[in-house]
């Protein structure tokens, strides 16, 4: 039986994870860009970095 880190794994490979994850990063980089005006080209590098190790290009 495959464990919870096994399940989040196969979901963040799949169309559907790859669009949750790219769905909730754009989310948490609006957020940021709010809180913290004038870094916005700090926030995308930190947000493209985090979506690189997750989901398909992160295989």
């Amino acid at each position: 039986m495959a464990g919870l880190g096994d399940k989040a794994k196969d979901f963040l490979g799949s169309d559907k994870g790859e669009k949750a994850s790219d769905g909730a990063l754009d989310k948490g980089a609006d957020f940021a860009e709010g809180k913290a005006g004038g870094h916005a080209d700090q926030i995308a590098k930190g947000r493209d970095a985090a979506d690189s190790k997750i989901g398909d290009e992160g295989r």
